[in-house]
This record gives C-alpha cells, structure tokens and sequence, in this order.
C-alpha cells in the first residue's frame, strides 16, 4: 500500500525546521534525533482496527 502524505503546511513547517536544526545544531546525532521528532508517529493498520472493535463493543454495552 502507499503511505498517506503529509499536507502541504505541515511538509513546509518540517522542512523548514530541518533546515533551522541543521544551521544551529553542531552534533550530529543530536541533530537526527531533533528531526525524527518533527515527524508525526503513523498508526498500523492493526493499531486502527483495534480502536475501532473498542468503539463497537462500548456501543453495544450500552443497553
């Protein structure tokens, strides 16, 4: 399957504070570890089904 892109705002912000991270920060490491922050954390489709069985078995609790 083909991952599911970023909006645009949010591909400019990350871009931008890649660059800013890479100007101010000297480490490299450091610098790796602030940018693997920037983005967002992706569910798994597995992740996704098991909220979606929660959502379905409260609402069937609710007699």
């Amino acid at each position: 399957m083909a991952e599911r892109k970023l909006p645009k705002s949010s591909r400019k912000y990350i871009r931008r504070e890649k660059a800013r991270i890479r100007r101010e920060v000297l480490d490299i490491k450091e610098q790796e570890k602030l940018i693997a922050e920037l983005y967002p954390v992706r569910k798994s489709p597995e992740q996704n089904q098991d909220k979606k069985n929660k959502i379905s078995s409260k609402k069937h609790k609710s007699f």
